[in-house]
């Protein structure tokens, strides 16, 4: 057997690896003797699998939803609805998945023959993509909101994120083939007159839904700074003006109030009154270090769908005094 393998396809070798050891309930060491090799072998195979996505894991969640804080939190904010989610002491990345699971419960629904949908950007938008399926082929518009952030945050980048859900969904894709922040308002004037982004601009103001995060300006949970998007210099310029967060880059102090200046003129995504415009603007955010930002997007009016966590609506409802 070890010869036939060692003929054949990587991918084909490491395909029957992952299926005598996860369809067929071969051990490790059963395998190894049909393949040829040491147990140990078949153990960095089927990690290789997974890695090169031959394998794919599939948690089914259960949600446990928390409706007395939903509701506090749609009376409190005038939201249009609210998920609430609670979760037993989970690192960053169970709650993400958790917030993706009621994220896509929520829009799915909303998701219907010649919808517009426009994405931003991020770990939460990411989360709820990955989770997202649909039997048949939707005919959809999804819209980038947010121009390009780099290659180095491909995994959640508008662009990636984008096409990631017209895969799943079907439909067609409108991008943002610029960078999120120019190095001048000048150059991005320039480049929102580029025909191909003028008329991505003109579909994310058709967007029925938007669906997307919240950003934080503390150091250690801005995607922007951690990404090296933008300097420790500019970000704390930022936060000396009052900044506690953002939504599609555009950010906001603690209540809501307009926090941006000449980082503002210097974007490349949705203008805020093509933003608040769109009827549905789903926003997914959790987490102790988003506290401020989820409380600034909402008295701005920034979102008006919140998905998040038990606790984190229990900090947001405590700094509003309830």
């Amino acid at each position: 057997m070890a010869e036939k393998y060692g003929s054949e396809d990587r991918a084909a070798l490491l395909a029957d690896v992952a299926q005598m050891y996860y369809l067929e309930d071969k051990s490790q060491a059963e395998i190894a003797r049909v393949v040829g090799v040491t147990r140990s072998m078949v153990s960095r195979m089927l990690k290789e699998a997974r890695d090169k996505g031959i394998v794919e894991v599939r948690i089914h969640r259960s949600l446990r939803l928390e409706p007395d804080l939903e509701t506090a939190l749609v009376n409190r904010f005038k939201l249009k609805e609210a998920l609430v989610v609670g979760l037993p002491k989970a690192s960053d990345v169970h709650l993400l998945d958790y917030l993706g699971l009621a994220g896509k419960n929520y829009l799915k629904p909303h998701l219907v023959p010649d919808i517009i949908l426009g994405l931003s950007w991020g770990t939460s938008v990411s989360a709820v993509i990955n989770r997202m399926d649909m039997p048949e082929p939707l005919q959809c518009k999804i819209v980038q909101l947010v121009g390009a952030l780099g290659a180095q945050n491909n995994s959640y980048d508008g662009h990636a994120l984008v096409s990631q859900l017209v895969e799943k969904l079907g439909g067609e894709g409108y991008y943002l083939n610029a960078p999120f922040l120019c190095t001048d308002s000048t150059t991005a004037e320039s480049v929102l007159e580029t025909p191909s982004i003028k008329e991505a601009i003109s579909w994310g103001r058709k967007a029925q839904i938007a669906l997307v995060g919240v950003g934080s300006t503390k150091p250690n949970y801005s995607s922007y700074y951690l990404a090296g998007y933008v300097s420790r210099k500019e970000l704390n310029q930022l936060r000396k003006e009052g900044a506690v967060g953002d939504v599609c880059g555009l950010h906001f102090d603690i209540d809501g109030r307009d926090v941006c200046g000449d980082f503002c003129e210097r974007m490349v995504t949705i203008r805020k009154v093509d933003l608040l415009a769109i009827p549905l603007r789903l926003g997914i955010a959790g987490g102790d270090g988003k506290v401020e930002a989820i409380l600034g997007a909402l008295r701005g009016g920034f979102i008006n769908v919140l998905v998040t966590d038990g606790s984190t609506a229990r900090n947001i409802l405590a700094l509003v005094g309830e």
